[in-house]
């Protein structure tokens, strides 16, 4: 990627944090020092994937976010967002249904909803093959 098209590009591609982190955890491939300030950046994309999809896990798992609506409403939260607008562009471009029941262990699914995601975030599609390859690095993966 040249230095020019790299300026152009949304924030979240250029912190290869397609999700747009907000700082707050030491992430593995974290890159230091960040100079960014508000929002994480990572050393590859499968990194800024890697730390999604654990977050997204966790408000799976654990916060009991078990729908695609439970995860946008935390995700985007309406205090910060069009939380409505956010869930029905995810839903249009992903196909998938708001309201069904996901598991973090539905791998397909799950690259679904962050492609979907990134086009929100950030405007442009990221190839699956490279949120896949997040999702890899965090299957699995407890802790950081």
């Amino acid at each position: 990627m040249s230095n020019k098209k790299k300026i152009d590009s949304p924030r979240g591609i250029r912190n290869n944090n397609p999700l747009n982190i907000r700082v707050g955890n030491d992430w593995q491939g974290e890159r230091k020092p960040n100079t960014d300030g508000a929002f994480e950046q990572f050393t590859t994309m499968q990194y800024g994937y890697r730390a999604a999809f654990k977050l997204l896990k966790a408000y799976i798992e654990r916060h009991h976010c078990r729908t695609i609506r439970f995860i946008i409403n935390r995700w985007a939260p309406p205090k910060e967002n069009n939380t409505n607008a956010y869930l029905k562009r995810v839903v249009e471009i992903s196909g998938l249904n708001p309201d069904a029941v996901i598991a973090f262990w539905h791998k397909q699914t799950m690259i679904d909803l962050v492609y979907a995601m990134t086009i929100v975030e950030n405007g442009v599609a990221v190839e699956k093959s490279v949120i896949a390859a997040g999702y890899d690095l965090a299957k699995g993966v407890e802790g950081e």
